[in-house]
C-alpha cells in the first residue's frame, strides 16, 4: 500500500493545512515513540472526522517515514439504528486500504442497561474497548490508534477533575491494564478546528453517531462550550492547558503517593541561611 488520499483540487490554504497536520502528527509520533519499525497499526475507524483524518495522516506518514509499518483500518459496527454499513467498506476498497469490519450488537446491550435519559458513553466505551483489544490480538496488531485530538485530551482533563476529583486525562500513548495492548493517539498535537477544516475540504463520507452523538446535555459538551468561551476571551488558553499536562511539578500538588511530603526537612545549609537572614534583619533594625 503506497498511497495518499487527496481531494481532486487542492488550494494553497488546504495544502498548508495538510502540511501542518502531517507535521503535528509526525511530531507526536516521534515525541512519544508511538510507531516503531515493523509495527502493525490497527486504525480504529468510527466514520467521524477525527478517524478519517487520522487514517489519512498515517497513510501520508507511512509513505515518508524512515521505518516500515503496516496499517489496517478496523470499524466496529455496533448495530446502531440507521448505520450505513456500506460507507466505510466502500471507502476502504476505493483507496485500497486493508480493513476489517467487526459486527457486535453493543447498541442493544447499552440501551437495555442504561436508563432512558442517562449518559451511555461509559458503558459503550468499555464494551467497545474490550472488543477492539480482542481484535488487535487476533489480527496481530502491535498498536491501536485512536483519533482523539488535543481538544479531546483537554476536555477529558476537566471532566475527570470536575466529576472524578482526579488530575487525569487521555495520554498520547498508553499501555492497557492487561499489559497486552498499546494505545496511541497520533492526533494528540492537532487542534479540532484544523481537523474540522481538513475533513470538510476532503469531503469525507461522515457517519453520525446515533447513540452517544445524539444525546443532549452531555457533560463533555458543557466542558467544550466552557473551553470555547475561554479561547474566545483568551486565545491560546487551550494550548497552554495542554502544555501544562506535559509540565507537571509534583511538589506543587498534593498527592502523597507521588511526592514524599512527610520527609521534607530543612537542610543544614538552609538553617545557616535562615540564621544569617535573622542576624542581618536584627542589625538593620538596631
Amino acid at each position: 500500500m503506497d498511497l495518499e488520499i487527496l481531494p481532486r483540487q487542492s488550494s494553497q490554504s488546504f495544502l498548508k493545512l495538510r502540511k501542518k497536520l502531517i507535521g503535528l502528527t509526525g511530531k507526536a509520533i516521534m515525541h512519544f515513540n508511538m510507531i516503531e519499525d515493523s509495527d502493525r497499526v490497527m486504525v480504529c475507524m468510527s466514520g467521524g472526522k477525527d478517524s478519517y483524518t487520522m487514517l489519512t495522516m498515517l497513510l501520508a506518514l507511512k509513505k515518508r517515514a524512515p521505518i516500515n509499518f503496516d496499517i489496517v483500518a478496523v470499524n466496529l459496527d455496533q448495530k446502531q439504528p440507521n448505520f450505513p454499513q456500506d460507507v466505510l467498506p466502500n471507502y476502504f476498497i476505493n483507496y485500497g486500504i486493508p480493513y476489517e469490519i467487526i459486527n457486535e450488537d453493543t447498541y442493544s446491550i447499552v440501551k437495555s442497561k442504561i436508563p432512558e435519559g442517562k449518559t451511555t458513553c461509559s458503558l459503550c466505551s468499555r464494551l467497545r474497548r474490550g472488543i477492539l483489544y480482542k481484535t488487535a490480538s487476533r489480527i496481530g496488531a502491535t498498536k491501536i490508534a485512536l483519533g482523539h485530538h488535543k481538544n479531546d485530551i483537554v476536555e477529558t482533563f476537566f471532566l475527570n477533575m470536575f466529576h472524578g476529583s482526579k488530575l487525569k486525562s487521555m495520554p498520547p500513548k498508553l499501555l492497557s491494564d492487561d499489559k497486552k495492548n498499546i494505545i496511541i493517539r497520533p492526533l494528540a498535537f492537532c487542534e479540532e478546528k484544523d481537523i474540522k477544516s481538513y475533513a470538510n475540504a476532503m469531503n469525507f463520507p461522515i457517519i453520525p453517531c446515533d447513540l452517544c452523538g445524539s444525546q443532549k446535555n452531555l457533560e463533555r459538551e458543557k466542558i467544550k462550550s466552557m473551553l470555547n468561551n475561554w479561547e474566545k476571551d483568551s486565545p491560546g488558553r487551550v494550548n497552554n492547558i495542554f502544555g501544562a499536562l506535559s509540565n507537571i511539578e509534583l511538589s506543587q500538588l498534593a498527592d502523597k503517593s507521588l511526592f514524599d511530603f512527610e520527609s521534607l526537612k530543612i537542610s543544614s545549609n538552609s538553617k545557616e541561611n535562615i540564621e544569617l537572614i535573622r542576624t542581618i534583619n536584627f542589625m538593620a533594625q538596631s
